[in-house]
């Protein structure tokens, strides 16, 4: 018989229960067993949702206080040897984290083409594994105490080494496979010992170009695991298509295959007819992506197709991946336009839809007629709304010409005029963009949304809070400054709601790393800019200040991949909507008098993707629309950008032709090891790699930061070089900016002296 199955199920909580019980316990508010009480509480809810949704097989172990690839790596033990001595293991895990007073923390990066970071793995030579949590069981026996066999969750042994990171020159992290095959067979052991009759092994590598020795290590290894003392093995792919993987993923000796049809439909008929007959087949037909509702009737198309070809006994309909990346629940939102909120979806509602499709395949599809009549309405009513197209937006969006996605001058005589107009001294010194998100900035804000207090006495407040950032940078003798963002909630929604075409949720929070949570926007329409967003509060910082002040914009790439998109249109032309409103704002600021403007684009090397062939035509789009949002201004105004986790190597000429005057870059994490990839291109333009990891609750020393300048003025040209921290300062608290801040500006000075 068909089954529903789910992949994963956000972590956070509706209403961020997790991050609130993670942030209380590292403030030293509540202690441990409080939090591993929340976190068990949100399992037994989470599980305990799924089964009243009707998901037949519903994962465990997909739950994780801070990160999967973390749980992974401590499970596994590889451990690096600066936490090695921390005896606790929660200690450990959270000092693997978010770093100690004496060892940084391990790197995050973007969990494939997401907003979602992971912390990398790190590996030695002689690196030895073992089974050195029980996560995994403890999981699964306690889903299995409440009543539920659960089908627990791994990430599979090849994207785990793949993914993580050699800290020992000539190591290939492919060569540790055997060592920790042994491990991963024990785990599977064990499982299967408590009662797993399945597990689900993620490899989403296999979406990926891959190399002849990547190819060779899947065979092996899921033929090493292939024992009659494992449980079946459900192999789950998803974020593209297998294309040319096709052959290896079938044949590989496992039990099932999961693949996802919502980014690749294309895949099906390759799969089917290359599936072996004694393989379950998990199709991923409901977007665990974006919030969008399916069209019921189009998805039950594929899900027929798939039944015609394995038979109902060997299929399985699920979520296209793990519904992590969506909010939990769409009822939640009272305050949403009821015809937008009746377009969405959030996990639960898409629960509901594999249940329909399950359901239609089972007992026909008048045993769902009602789901399929409120989906088939829905699609009607977005697709003849007129609040989405707006004919003004479009022909404006038609009518950008090559040239307007040029500056006056070369680079290399914009900056003479730009040194001129600012006379900054070498090595100069700014911030990303924000300062500190207070408890008392965050109720003021709140008791504002709440109507507690009146407009003019919040704009009272953020006026004091912005004299006060200007004057601590001023006291810290910061060259470049900002006015620190107080007035803003979020990067992205802030702009996202003084643009049209823009919707916003009350909970629709997912998670973006550890307690971080995002709330992004809903693209529902065309865009446009009706006033100015960031005029005002820049203009009134300049006013307060001899110094230069930057403006802060976020780029067009970013809220486009940070946001929730509409489905009916190329993202690329959403994008150039975007980058239309935000060039009216840079021309904005510039006639403010406001001469350094950055525009952060963080995102852009998470777009790309996951298919090589596939990148030429994501970045020709995704640098003409930044360079769209910038083209628009003098030649001795600065255009800055920003970026952060990412790998750099494969994207330098598309970011040479950005053409920002200044790039910011997270290097600290890295030991500045990713400012090889600007050496290498010899990176044109100006660059500010990130000497303070901000990510992490410690100040680094001055020592610290100048061992990293000393690497940067090694690989860079020192003229070309600023100083900053990894990223905007928004979460951390006054003393520790303070404190680092100092000794950013104490290194910058000596190393002008010198």
């Amino acid at each position: 018989m068909t089954k529903s199955a789910n992949l994963g199920f956000p972590r956070i909580g509706a209403h961020r229960e997790l991050k609130k019980a993670l942030e209380a316990y590292w403030k030293g508010t509540s202690d441990k067993a409080a939090l591993l009480s929340t976190a068990a509480e949100l399992r037994a809810r989470h599980w305990a949702v799924q089964r009243a949704a009707g998901i037949d097989i519903i994962p465990s172990n997909d739950f994780s206080l801070y990160d999967h690839m973390l749980d992974t790596a401590q499970a596994l033990g590889a451990i690096p040897p600066r936490f090695a001595a921390i005896a606790d293991p929660l200690d450990q895990y959270f000092a693997m984290a978010r770093g100690t007073a004496d060892a940084p923390a391990m790197e995050m990066t973007k969990w494939f083409d997401t907003n979602y970071h992971y912390i990398v793995p790190e590996f030695h030579a002689g690196q030895r594994f073992r089974l050195s949590t029980s996560k995994a069981i403890d999981e699964f026996r306690e889903a299995l105490h409440l009543g539920i066999s659960t089908r627990p969750v791994l990430v599979g042994p090849v994207t785990f080494l793949t993914l993580g990171k050699p800290k020992d020159d000539d190591l290939e992290p492919l060569s540790l496979l055997d060592a920790v095959l042994p491990v991963y067979a024990e785990l599977l052991a064990a499982l299967k010992a408590e009662g797993a009759e399945w597990v689900q092994i993620d490899e989403p590598i296999l979406a990926l170009d891959l190399s002849d020795a990547q190819r060779q290590a899947l065979r092996h290894a899921y033929t090493a695991l292939a024992t009659p003392g494992a449980p079946r093995v459900m192999l789950a792919t998803y974020f593209e298509g297998l294309l040319d993987n096709t052959e290896l993923a079938v044949a590989l000796p496992v039990a099932g295959l999961h693949i996802d049809l919502v980014r690749a439909p294309q895949q099906l008929a390759p799969v089917l007819k290359a599936l072996p007959l004694d393989k379950t087949l998990s199709i991923g037909v409901i977007d665990g992506r974006n919030i969008w509702r399916a069209d019921l009737d189009a998805r039950l198309e594929f899900v027929a197709r798939a039944w015609d070809s394995v038979g109902p006994d060997r299929l399985e309909i699920a979520p296209s991946c793990s519904l992590l990346h969506s909010p939990v629940d769409l009822d939640g939102e009272t305050l949403l336009d009821p015809e937008l909120k009746s377009w969405l979806a959030f996990a639960r509602q898409k629960l509901e839809e594999v249940v329909t499709l399950t359901t239609a395949m089972q007992r026909g599809k008048t045993a769902a007629k009602p789901a399929f009549e409120a989906s088939a309405a829905a699609v009607a009513s977005h697709r003849a709304s007129p609040r989405i197209h707006r004919a003004e937006v479009k022909s404006r969006s038609a009518l950008v010409a090559p040239s307007d996605h040029e500056r006056g001058l070369p680079f290399s005589l914009r900056r003479n005029l730009q040194r001129a107009r600012f006379n900054l001294p070498a090595y100069p010194t700014t911030t990303i963009g924000s300062f500190p998100q207070t408890a008392e900035v965050r109720e003021h804000r709140a008791a504002f949304k709440r109507g507690d207090i009146d407009a003019a006495t919040y704009d009272a407040f953020l006026r004091a809070e912005t004299e006060k950032a200007v004057r601590i940078q001023e006291h810290l003798d910061i060259d470049v400054l900002v006015h620190g963002e107080f007035e803003r909630n979020d990067m992205v929604e802030y702009f996202g709601e003084q643009l049209d075409g823009f919707a916003f949720t009350r909970n629709g929070w997912v998670q973006s790393y550890g307690s971080r949570c995002v709330k992004p926007p809903v693209v529902y329409g065309d865009i446009s800019r009706p006033t100015p967003m960031t005029v005002a509060w820049s203009a009134y910082a300049a006013s307060l200040t001899d110094r230069p002040m930057k403006g802060m914009l976020t780029g067009p790439v970013t809220i486009l991949q940070w946001s929730f998109v509409r489905v009916d249109q190329p993202r690329s032309e959403t994008c150039r909507q975007i980058a239309l409103a935000i060039r009216d704002e840079v021309v904005d600021l510039e006639k403010a008098g406001i001469g350094i403007i950055q525009i952060d684009e963080p995102a852009l090397r998470e777009g790309l993707p996951l298919r090589r062939g596939d990148w030429e035509a994501y970045l020709r789009w995704a640098v003409d629309c930044f360079r769209l949002s910038a083209g628009g201004v003098a030649d001795d105004t600065q255009i800055h950008t920003h970026m952060c986790y990412a790998e750099f190597n494969d994207i330098m000429p598309a970011i040479a032709e950005m053409d920002a005057d200044v790039i910011s870059i997270e290097t600290s994490r890295s030991d500045m090891e990713l400012i090889s990839a600007f050496r290498d291109f010899r990176y044109p333009n100006e660059i500010g790699p990130g000497v303070w990891d901000i990510h992490s609750p410690r100040v680094p020393s001055r020592a610290d930061m100048e061992s990293l300048l000393r690497k940067a003025s090694e690989a860079i040209p020192p003229d070309q070089l600023w100083v900053n921290p990894d990223c905007g300062l928004k979460t951390r608290g006054w003393p520790e900016v303070e404190a680092a801040l100092a000794h950013l500006v104490e290194t910058a000075k000596s190393l002008r002296h010198r």
